[in-house]
């Protein structure tokens, strides 16, 4: 926000874009640059309250994995759909893998699943509501922390 040039070269374009310019790093620095600092309070405080129990149960390393593979399904998704003149900024697709992580593990960490269930609905509810937020990143990133997670307790 304070250098917008920079933000431009790290926002999230279209798969096109991406598969033109070779810019693929912008799968991954999609998510440091968000829409003003509620964005980024929301996307860090969801980060923190999920993170924290998935890194109890996973271990840092794992949690991390997590983490970037829901932002890499999440961008993907993101991209391959985006609109030629839209781009995407936000954790928000990596924030939904967590979400889906806890859900697959929850039972075991203690946490109550259905608060997550409802949490993700709300959530996917407001992006369809207000517009301007990129509920594709939501579902790819939501699906890859389900995928993610189970690949990583199957390893256990």
């Amino acid at each position: 926000m304070v250098v917008p040039s920079i933000e431009m070269r790290l926002v999230l374009p279209n798969l096109d874009y991406l598969m033109a310019t070779n810019e693929w790093y912008r799968l991954f620095t999609v998510s440091l640059v968000h829409a003003g600092l509620l964005h980024l309070g929301f996307n860090m405080y969801a980060l923190m309250v999920l993170g924290n129990p998935l890194e109890a149960a996973f271990g840092k390393n794992k949690m991390l994995l997590i983490f970037f593979f829901s932002l890499l399904t999440g961008s993907l998704t993101s991209a391959y759909f985006a609109s030629p003149s839209s781009y995407s900024v936000g954790a928000s697709g990596a924030v939904f893998g967590l979400f889906g992580a806890i859900a697959i593990v929850g039972k075991r960490i203690g946490t109550d699943t259905r608060s997550i269930y409802v949490i993700i609905g709300i959530n996917f509810a407001i992006g369809f509501v207000l517009g301007g937020i990129d509920w594709k990143a939501h579902l790819g990133g939501l699906v890859g922390g389900v995928i993610a997670a189970q690949l990583t307790l199957n390893k256990r």
